[in-house]
């Protein structure tokens, strides 16, 4: 769809933005969880054993749940805000049909608390009543568009995708290089992934990539650090 005249290129006016933000919410944490647990689990595992089979099998166990687990998650939580958005549409509906003339007159107060004239606010709430009087109460009271509720089985979709990508790199990285290597080849991969999941997640949403970067690299150091600890402890022990 083209964007309005009036339209920065750099802002989103574009129709359907939850949605697009909900997948990219969904997909980033997807990576990022799906590259951390999962490298975690294959790195504590390899710190007790030398061994591919016990890594293969956790990092394996751990791929499979993390994306089911994060699909769950996903759909639960997207499905009771878009329940709750449904229920808010139905409501204003219901209020419209049958009270319009104190609806009316609750917009245009809306539109006063914003800055604008008691005319120009009666102008405007008559001239979007006019076009879509459902659209315009939801927009000014509940900050809601009727045609870009978020879908929760997109989320859960894009969530467990991600996670799967996200899971095989480390997963690939410590299966098939030799066991001396294996653990310091896949912290240098995993930190390097998170930091372009980081950088790029910071670029798309206009934030600060710098501290993005930061933020999941030592995330991320700190759970490959703490579980190859424990991995590391519980192989000389029962070793």
């Amino acid at each position: 769809m083209t964007s309005p005249a009036y339209a920065h290129p750099d802002e989103p006016h574009r129709a359907g933005l939850a949605q697009r933000l909900n997948w990219l919410r969904a997909g980033v944490l997807g990576a990022n969880d799906g590259i951390v647990s999962t490298a975690a689990v294959a790195v504590g595992v390899a710190g007790a054993t030398s061994e591919v089979a016990p890594v293969f099998l956790a990092g394996a166990a751990a791929l499979v749940g993390g994306a089911i687990s994060m699909a769950l998650g996903e759909y639960v939580s997207v499905s009771s805000q878009s329940d709750s958005e449904t229920a808010l549409i139905a409501k204003e509906r219901r209020e419209l049909a049958e009270s319009p003339e104190d609806e009316f007159t609750e917009l245009v107060g809306l539109y006063e608390a914003q800055g604008l004239s008691t005319a120009t606010a009666t102008q405007v709430a008559t001239e979007l009543t006019q076009r879509d009087a459902l659209a315009a109460h939801l927009s000014a009271e509940l900050n809601i568009d009727p045609d870009d509720i978020v879908s929760p089985w997109h989320a859960a979709l894009a969530s467990a995708i991600a996670f799967t990508i996200g899971a095989l790199l480390p997963l690939a990285t410590i299966l098939l290089l030799p066991a001396p290597v294996r653990v310091a080849a896949t912290f240098v991969a995993v930190l390097v992934a998170l930091a372009v999941t980081g950088y790029l997640a910071a670029w798309i949403g206009g934030a600060r990539r710098g501290r993005a970067v930061l933020r999941t690299v030592i995330g991320g150091a700190l759970a490959l650090g703490a579980t190859y600890l424990v991995g590391t402890l519980f192989g000389t022990t029962i070793g």
